[in-house]
């Protein structure tokens, strides 16, 4: 049941390698370090959450690396997660749907996933979750950074206005008939 009056919260839960080898194989990113690249898509995560009005958790795996513990860091709406040494980012990301199963079920949590992965694509929709591939999110990223900077392009000025513009009439009359006995 959904709750009244208010539309449910929303989520997106990001596969982040996922998303920065579908950024490299479009061609965009070539030359950038892997570090560089993981700062890129945060950074573009942040922008997103905020024309998007949802937060967003962005998954790295470290599979292969030495990381012995997970860690979460808080950036703005974008929590980045680095698993621990031998938790893909799928595992991660289908624990956290069941978490959030409740919510989802209740309308309580819009939650969507974003990977290529079409195995983990259809693990998520089973949990509730809605899906979507790296070049969907990529695509909706462009499009909501380019329509809220045509927003504030197109805004209509704000013409001002003087104070006496905004005084009552008979005031500005008071102030009128003092200026001419001066």
């Amino acid at each position: 049941m959904a709750r009244q009056g208010r539309p449910p919260k929303r989520l997106l839960i990001v596969d982040g390698y996922n998303v920065i080898n579908a950024r490299r194989s479009g061609g965009s990113m070539d030359s950038w370090s892997l570090a560089d690249a993981r700062e890129k898509l945060v950074s573009d995560l942040m922008d997103y959450a905020g024309y998007s009005d949802q937060s967003v958790v962005l998954v790295f795996d470290a599979w292969m690396s030495d990381r012995l513990a997970r860690s979460e860091e808080k950036r703005g709406p974008v929590t980045v997660v680095y698993t621990q040494k031998g938790e893909i980012a799928d595992r991660y990301i289908e624990r956290l749907c069941d978490e959030l199963a409740a919510d989802i079920e209740l309308h309580r949590l819009e939650v969507r996933v974003a990977s290529s992965d079409a195995l983990e694509q259809t693990i998520v929709l089973g949990r509730g979750a809605s899906r979507m591939s790296s070049r969907e999110l990529m695509l909706e990223m462009s499009q909501l950074r380019e329509a809220g900077i045509r927003r504030v392009i197109e805004k209509p000025s704000v013409r001002r206005s003087t104070i006496g513009e905004r005084l009552p009439e008979h005031v500005r009359r008071k102030l009128e008939e003092m200026k001419k006995r001066e």
